[in-house]
């Protein structure tokens, strides 16, 4: 059973995922160093004024080394998962961050409830977009989980 503490802690934990995959596509920061700056100096850290929001860190390092590990699996679900005319590339460097982590919980984390999942990763596209991108994760999610798990998101 988790608790409110516990669930936030994860989502801030998705959150800084997102956030490192995006600095490591972007940047091309390696892995190890990612990690380190991350629970070093940011996870509940004040940089700048800006508080980081307390995360567990174990959910963030598993979010973040399971992307990497099976990015050559996931890129291909997802490119299978968006519309007909698009390609993984193409999307913005944050919406192929939230979508790689999104799909890495579902195909990982089946403890984790679908819902759960989905509606964390479309409050973090909402969090960084403001046109129909938070759309386009609750679809690529929701297509993939029912292939994955078989069953309808409930989100």
């Amino acid at each position: 059973m988790t608790t409110d503490k516990t669930a936030n802690q994860r989502g801030a934990a998705r959150l800084a995922a997102v956030q490192a995959l995006y600095q490591m596509d972007i940047a091309g920061t390696a892995l190890a160093d990612v990690l380190a700056e991350y629970e070093v100096y940011r996870l509940g850290k004040e940089i700048d004024g800006e508080t980081y929001l307390k995360a567990d860190p174990h959910w963030f390092r598993a979010i973040v080394t399971g992307v990497v590990r099976d990015q050559k699996a996931l890129d291909p679900m997802i490119a299978g998962s968006i519309s007909e005319g698009w390609t993984l590339s193409r999307l913005d460097s944050t919406l192929r961050a939230i979508l790689r982590a999104g799909v890495f919980e579902i195909v990982e984390r089946k403890d984790v409830p679908t819902a759960v999942i989905v509606t964390e990763y479309v409050e973090i596209a909402v969090a960084f977009f403001e046109g129909e991108e938070a759309k386009l994760v609750h679809a690529v999610l929701d297509r993939i989980a029912r292939r994955e798990r078989g069953q309808p998101n409930e989100a």
